[in-house]
């Protein structure tokens, strides 16, 4: 019986040392058998099969016959499985060994051990998924985890504490910058200070026949089998080892209570796969040093500990026999590492690493991803980093893959002077650095200034039919209703933001639209004690903190409870800062919000504004990075940068994150939101919203191909009740079930026609705009039927529709008030416009010209050479009627180097807010404009 295979009786039995042959003479005794060869010979004395089976049996039984038997139930034991734990105990330098159903079940086994108050010491480059655990345990256990840089072990020092220290978790190298952690001196360092602290060791990057950390200092060593161990990705698997009895009883106890042992079939295999272990390394971490010395000749910065400048090789040869078969490296951009890793072939576009195929990928969107893009830029992990993960093919053949695909993407060319491929260097050198630079002032700078802006929103098809949906007919007794779609796509009138730091342990809100509402609250008297935080990288849970909602409307905001429009809002805001606040990153600022939205009238300034919440807190916070500035024009190097005005400038991960807090906030504002408001105001555009039914699948999509159109919206600057018109159609529909399913019906297929139009990139734009005439038109009779218009918006529309202008107009969203939407042809004459605009204004008409359909969240750049930002710049011309945004970029060709400078990025812009808060409605958009260059998503 060897190690650890029976948790019921594995205590009671001798442990077995290395199987050796006996002597065969006293004169010439043999030598313990090597590595490869342990690896290949499977022997257990103690379990010597009785038909003499030269491959181990698998023992696929659940239950085994007789009372007191050595096994009676595989989840505490089986017989194929103890071989395996007896094998990789003989291999590990270790007494007991366990299997269990992969890396993370290790690990998570491992956790078990921590108690609430606990403290984990852990390195700042780990593996995702071991970073995601960390977060679990921390947000719902009650343990307290701090993330070091394990390479230099003094900086462990402060966080060990005598008696609170339980754990010290430790990667060496670590995956994927492959730093080197000292395990000996930790190991001696902690057990000097904190005696009962388990040092713990994840070594799935080296595996037992390069590295057995048990031999300096550690306590338990977990491996992911799934990698080297097995070697050929056909079964997931996770071992952890140790020599202290102690703890080999808590493991089996807990890998006993859980069942998560690993199943015979799979420590068949295993067991298969570690006898060709030391061959498979041999090979693959020979190849790994030809592959990382190539990349390191052509000029790329490249992490492996092989190479003679990595700073912790000293220390590797120390406590290891090899150095591996991963590597990574970088190439300065991400979109040139997409295309080399797109561009291969022999390497496999995949995650994990251990395989006898050769692997690539992104860390930063694979394995990696869950942990949250301001954590990792704060712990050094480029998002350019590529890792290789190196298998037993030909060297010849994986270096000629991996030499075209870098030529493909344009990361390499041939240098005829030097006779040989060298790397196609970025931005030119002056420029790199200058960007540098300017991106490492704008991390480390805790007094910049955040602006952000958000669209509005207009239901343009689909009101009421999208809530209501239409009772099928043909079976009365059930009367289902099938969901239909409503179209809602962004307005250029928008909602801004502006952060500005007060430095003063206070937090404040300035609401000029909400009767010009201010407070402030004093941060640390903040009801703390009621929030639950969540972590970066993790989702808030689907149902709001009641608790922390009670303890903010009873605490900072128990005076306002007359002030029901400024209430919420402070609430929301409160809200998300005290939600996403991280340890003690409590930021003194002031948030202001304006808004060339009508607030109130349909068309989604809550939620332009939570987005503009959301997006504030989460930049203060670090959840969410603005990409680096894009290269300048060069006529050096023939490169030339396109600015898109903008567009695009924020990638999809940026704006997801903030459209779930946006979300969020929407659920403070409004309790059970659709999700569109928010969605719209994130991503821009349009997009088609269903509802959950039986015939259609519920979610939003955005139109492809969407074009921009110009309405005109007119606030009847009367009152809506949403929630009393919702009600009245219901009621309607119940009594008049034929008739309102009927219009309802017709909205439907109104929509149908208008989304199949707009997404048509080959109709005519005067064929698109005199179809949406006819529908908007038609949409609106049926509205009308259904009782939800009113007689300002009648007022509007036969306004509207005389001649000269003989324009299309429909309420929209609910109704009753609010807003009317009038398309505005392209060749519409600009002198009917404004005639029509005085006439609107003269009837008592607050009428807006906008565009629809452009982009969404914007975010001011807070790179300075990009900015024009002065509180006393100039205004632009102002904004042409209908333009879209974004503005026109300043030219990044024309910004001078002085602009680069140090100094310049260090002392940082004017602050924004006294201009921001006296600029009238008229003037934001052109002063938010002339401020500089605007990102969207």
């Amino acid at each position: 019986m060897g190690p650890s295979a029976n948790p019921k009786t594995a205590f009671n039995l001798p442990i077995h040392d290395l199987p050796t042959p006996e002597p065969e003479s006293p004169m010439r005794p043999r030598k313990p058998y090597r590595f490869s060869t342990l690896c290949a010979t499977v022997e257990n004395p103690d379990m010597k099969d009785q038909y003499g089976s030269s491959s181990v049996p698998i023992y696929q039984s659940a239950t085994f016959k007789g009372v007191d038997g050595e096994y009676d139930y595989s989840r505490s034991g089986n017989p194929t499985r103890s071989h395996l734990e007896h094998h990789i105990a003989k291999i590990s330098s270790a007494e007991h060994a366990f299997v269990v159903s992969s890396g993370m079940a290790a690990l998570d086994v491992i956790l078990r051990i921590l108690k609430p108050g606990d403290e984990v010491i852990a390195g700042d480059d780990l593996y995702g998924g071991t970073n995601r655990l960390l977060g679990y345990i921390r947000n719902h256990v009650g343990v307290t985890v701090h993330h070091v840089d394990t390479t230099v072990p003094e900086a462990l020092h402060e966080f060990i504490h005598p008696t609170k220290t339980a754990m010290v978790l430790l990667e060496s190298p670590t995956n994927p910058l492959l730093k080197i952690a000292d395990l000996a001196a930790i190991s001696k360092d902690v057990k000097e200070r904190a005696p009962n602290a388990i040092i713990v060791v994840d070594n799935t990057m080296m595996s037992p026949y390069l590295q057995r950390p048990l031999e300096h200092g550690a306590d338990i060593v977990y491996d992911s089998a799934t990698k080297y161990l097995s070697g050929h990705h056909d079964l997931m698997a996770g071992v952890v080892t140790c020599n202290r009895d102690d703890l080999g009883k808590q493991l089996a106890f807990t890998i006993n209570a859980v069942g998560n042992a690993l199943t015979p079939i799979d420590s068949f295999l295993l067991l298969r796969g570690i006898k060709t272990l030391a061959l498979r390394m041999d090979r693959q971490q020979a190849t790994t040093n030809i592959v990382a010395e190539y990349l390191n000749n052509l000029g790329f910065h490249v992490n492996y500990p092989g190479l003679p400048d990595h700073p912790g090789r000293e220390i590797h040869e120390r406590i290891a026999d090899g150095n591996g078969a991963v590597l990574s490296f970088e190439t300065g951009s991400k979109e040139l590492s997409e295309r080399i890793v797109g561009g291969t072939r022999l390497w496999g576009i995949s995650v994990s690493f251990g395989c006898v195929n050769s692997l690539i990928s992104m860390p930063c969107v694979m394995s990696h991803a869950s942990i949250d893009a301001a954590t990792r830029a704060a712990r050094g992990l480029p998002e350019d980093l590529i890792r290789l993960c190196v298998g037993i093919e030909d060297v010849h053949d994986l270096l000629d893959d991996l030499e075209r695909a870098l030529i493909d993407a344009g990361a390499i060319e041939y240098n005829v002077t030097q006779n040989r491929y060298t790397r196609i260097r970025g931005p030119e050198a002056g420029q790199a650095i200058a960007l540098a630079v300017e991106k490492l002032a704008l991390d480390s700078r805790d007094d910049k200034e955040w602006f952000v802006s958000a669209p509005g929103k207009v239901i343009l098809f689909g009101e009421h039919a999208v809530v209501h949906g239409v009772a099928s007919l043909l079976n009365q007794p059930l009367r289902r209703s099938f969901a239909l779609t409503a179209i809602a796509a962004s307005v250029d009138l928008r909602c801004y933001g502006l952060v500005t730091p007060r430095n003063d342990c206070k937090l404040s809100v300035h609401f000029h639209d909400i009767d010009n509402f201010y407070h402030e609250w004093d941060i640390e008297a903040l009801p703390w004690d009621a929030v639950t935080p969540v972590a970066a990288g993790d989702e808030h849970p689907e149902v709001l903190d009641q608790k922390l909602i009670t303890a903010i409307s009873e605490g900072p905001l128990k005076d306002l409870e007359g002030k029901r429009a400024a209430f919420a809002a402070a609430l929301a805001f409160l809200y998300l800062y005290l939600t996403l606040a991280q340890a003690e990153q409590r930021p003194s600022i002031n948030f202001t919000a304006r808004s060339t939205l009508p607030v109130g009238a349909g068309l989604g300034s809550s939620a332009s504004y939570s987005t503009c919440a959301a997006t504030a807190i989460l930049l203060l916070q670090r959840r969410i990075t603005i990409p680096a500035p894009p290269a300048p024009t060069s006529p050096t190097t023939g490169h030339i940068q396109v600015s898109h005005q903008g567009r695009r400038a924020l990638p999809p991960v940026l704006a997801e994150e903030v459209n779930r807090w946006a979300f969020v906030a929407e659920k403070v504002l409004h309790g059970n939101p659709s999700g569109v408001d928010n969605s719209v105001a994130v991503f821009g555009g349009a997009l088609g919203y269903t509802r959950p039914g039986f015939e259609r699948k519920s979610g939003m999509e955005p139109i492809q191909g969407f074009k921009s159109l110009r309405f005109l919206l007119t606030n009847s600057k009367v009152p809506r009740d949403t929630k009393k018109l919702v009600a009245g159609v219901g009621e309607k529909k119940s009594n008049e079930p034929e008739l309102v399913n009927g219009i309802l019906k017709a909205i439907q297929s109104i929509g149908d026609e208008a989304s199949r139009a707009l997404a048509d990139p080959e109709m005519p734009r005067e064929a698109l705009l005199s179809t949406l005439s006819a529908l908007i038109h038609e949409n609106h009779c049926h509205l009308v039927t259904l009782g939800v218009s009113h007689p300002s918006l009648e007022l509007i529309k036969s306004t509207t529709a005389a001649e000269p202008y003989q324009l299309a107009t429909k309420l929209t969203g609910a109704g009753g008030g609010g807003c009317a939407v009038t398309l505005v042809p392209d060749d519409f004459k600009a002198q009917d416009l404004q005639n029509l605009i005085n006439q609107l204004i003269r009837e008592g008409f607050q009428p807006y010209l906008t565009s629809v359909g452009g982009s969404g969240l914007g975010i001011l750049s807070p790179y300075d050479y990009l900015s024009n930002r002065r509180s006393d710049a100039p205004l632009r011309a102002a904004q042409v009627p209908g333009q879209m945004t974004p503005p026109e970029t300043p030219n990044l060709s024309d910004v001078s180097q002085s602009r680069l400078d140090v100094d310049n990025v260090a002392a940082g812009p004017e602050a924004l807010r006294p201009s921001f808060e006296m600029k009238s409605i008229s003037e934001l958009p052109s002063w938010a404009e002339s401020l500089g260059r605007w990102l969207y998503v």
